[in-house]
């Protein structure tokens, strides 16, 4: 097998001028022979996904209640589809079945039937092989990818012509439907790319690739035209959300690059996802997320005191609490922890850490928003942490805490909430520009 894999998004097949689109792209190139459909987006923005109204008729369905006005959407907006692509395909008996099953149906099977009739309504378009996720895109016991879906999908997408695998979903041993996570279709491209052994992965979306920064809060910021599977992680851990975050192991492994397409510019090059690239500059990304409370422990003489962290983080474990990055000096650790992790655990875990490790002091500081700034060529730039400082310093923006990774492609600020925003204007503007 060869050729690209190209995984449309919602909001590319939101309608039929949409799906026409996608279907242009398809065919302007013979490569792009296997098509991961989503279920049809938005088509405006007062408008409700198709994926939002099955999870509400299931909702309604399952407990006991008439859910006509969901389906109905569904079911109208599916019966325009099919008129307007012309397909024979029988949408109303499926809709039918659908609805014969709401009661009893899983909330998985019911979220599923967006991306099942969209995918069979593009296949007849595309006079394409419909290839059934439940068949073989397998989860195992645990609800984790069954590494037997790579030879099971292989040897379904084995032939000559196009290939129409819907998103979102699978199957348990057992034979149910199951779901991933939601844009889980992302992450159906990725496995569907590496079974097909894709020259490339396209990703199309409404957005040409990444930027530098978050355009709401920089309107112009620049367009990044290559990442690293590495970068792009930290990226998306910190709040840059084109892609589903585990869309890039199955790829990633194998070394299959990502290309992040936009089906409304499809003469944009977007963003290429790599294993390695040539780091022309130091940073290639800025982002962040509020939201974080940082657990400051201070002990004299910590250092001399073995399991004094093991101790200190057992605490967080027996509350069910994970924390996301741990700055320590000689005398203190600090622990950061999401706002939602720590929900009302605050002062029982305060208590904790006080009866566990008898500290000097512990205390809870709450409104902080964390920034990664990452770049690959930071390495080997000198200087980088100092400019970052300096440009924050000359802002009036205080730095609440500080750390960089071990592998030194990204540096870590916390700052006050109410700094957020012009701290990643900050930030950007410093580097922007700066070989």
């Amino acid at each position: 097998m060869s050729g690209i894999t190209c995984k449309f998004g919602g909001t590319s097949l939101a309608d039929a001028t949409c799906i026409q689109q996608a279907i242009d792209i398809i065919r302007e190139n013979p490569k792009r022979r296997f098509i991961v459909p989503s279920a049809p987006g938005k088509r405006c923005r007062d408008d409700i996904k198709i994926t939002d109204l099955l999870y509400a008729w299931h909702d309604l369905a399952s407990k006991g209640l008439a859910a006509t006005e969901p389906a109905d959407i569904i079911r109208q907006r599916f019966e325009e589809l099919a008129q307007a692509l012309g397909v024979s395909f029988d949408i109303k008996a499926h809709l039918d079945e659908i609805a014969a099953n709401a009661r009893t149906a899983t909330s998985d099977y019911m979220a599923s039937r967006g991306e099942y009739l969209n995918g069979r309504l593009m296949a007849e378009v595309l006079d394409a092989t419909f290839v059934e996720p439940a068949e073989c895109i397998k989860f195992d016991d645990e609800g984790l990818l069954d590494p037997a879906t790579y030879d099971l999908l292989a040897a379904k997408l084995d032939g000559d012509g196009l290939f129409i695998i819907p998103g979102f979903y699978g199957a348990t041993p057992d034979g149910n439907i199951k779901t991933f996570s939601r844009g889980g279709s992302d992450v159906t491209g990725a496995i569907v790319a590496r079974a097909s052994q894709s020259e490339v992965y396209e990703n199309w979306t409404d957005v040409s690739g990444f930027r530098m920064t978050d355009p709401r809060i920089v309107p112009h910021a620049k367009a990044i035209h290559e990442v690293t599977y590495q970068e792009l992680r930290e990226l998306s851990y910190m709040g840059a959300n084109v892609l589903h975050a585990e869309a890039m192991l199955p790829v990633r492994e194998v070394a299959i690059p990502i290309n992040i397409r936009n089906t409304r510019e499809p003469e944009a090059p977007g963003t290429m996802i790599t294993a390695r690239r040539e780091a022309s500059q130091p940073v290639c990304g800025i982002a962040g997320r509020t939201g974080f409370t940082m657990i400051n422990i201070e002990k004299t003489l910590m250092n001399n005191e073995r399991g004094f962290a093991r101790r200190t983080l057992s605490v967080l474990e027996e509350h069910g609490v994970s924390f996301e990055h741990m700055p320590t000096g000689i005398d203190t650790i600090s622990l950061i922890v999401k706002d939602e992790e720590l929900a009302n655990h605050g002062g029982a875990i305060v208590k904790g850490i006080e009866k566990a490790v008898s500290p000097d002091r512990v205390t809870l500081t709450p409104g902080l928003a964390i920034i990664a700034t990452v770049g690959q060529g930071m390495a080997h730039h000198v200087g980088v942490a100092g400019r970052l400082c300096a440009s924050l310093a000359n802002a009036g923006i205080n730095i609440r805490v500080i750390d960089q990774g071990s592998s030194e492609i990204n540096i870590i600020i916390g700052v006050e909430e109410e700094d957020f925003e012009r701290a990643v204007r900050t930030i950007y503007n410093a580097f922007e520009t700066w070989e």
